[in-house]
């Protein structure tokens, strides 16, 4: 069975990067993923996804823009979130940016944060995680320490060994509840990544039933 997926990103390589680094393949269900976007604003990034999905050959099972609050607009990024919905675009959108959901890896960042202050955050973090790990080591080689790039490839692989992605996802989950309405742009700290991340794993139980159905009926 197969999945077929449209990516939009705001970012140009970090974002696409990061997805990149999911297995192509969960369970029963193979993902085909195709990207696009990079360097657009998050308006932008919505109505290229909308483009791209309604010119398209394909019949993606998911069009996704993933864009961050960064230092856009309020009304821009309400505007982009509400717009997409209306067009059966799904958000994976960040306040203030797309590290966050990084960063949720290890901490449950309930206040808000500047978007310049992750960089140090992230580092903090990891390297924390490689102290505890090489502590009981009896190593007289110097421990390489993390260094965050934005546009790093590997940062799934670093979050896989070094982070705990579950309670990524409850933590965005429950930072997500905390909040109710359209002024998104006011939604500090929060991230919607852990939807499409539960997509990508396997562990949306909607997503799951509409492959099996399409599977089933040879749609």
């Amino acid at each position: 069975m197969k999945a077929y997926f449209l990516i939009v990103c705001e970012g140009e390589k970090t974002e696409p990067n990061y997805f990149k680094g999911f297995p192509q393949k969960n369970g029963k269900i193979i993902f085909d993923i195709q990207f696009d976007g990079g360097g657009i604003s998050t308006l932008k990034v919505v109505e290229k996804a909308i483009e791209l999905r309604d010119q398209s050959k394909q019949k993606f099972d998911r069009t996704w823009a993933v864009f961050d609050r960064d230092s856009f607009e309020s009304a821009s990024f309400n505007s982009a979130i509400l717009k997409a919905k209306a067009k059966g675009i799904e958000c994976a959108w960040s306040n203030q940016a797309f590290e966050l959901w990084y960063l949720l890896h290890f901490h449950n960042r309930v206040t808000p944060m500047h978007r310049d202050e992750y960089k140090k955050a992230i580092e903090t973090a990891v390297n924390e995680k490689i102290q505890q790990a090489t502590a009981n080591k009896k190593t007289k080689s110097k421990i390489n320490l993390f260094k965050y790039k934005k546009n790093a490839p590997d940062m799934f692989a670093v979050l896989e060994k070094y982070g705990n992605q579950d309670q990524a996802i409850k933590w965005a989950k429950n930072l997500s509840d905390n909040f109710e309405g359209e002024t998104f742009a006011d939604f500090n700290p929060s991230t919607q990544v852990f939807r499409l991340v539960e997509e990508l794993i396997g562990k949306s139980p909607i997503l799951n039933a509409e492959i099996i159905k399409k599977h089933e009926t040879g749609e």
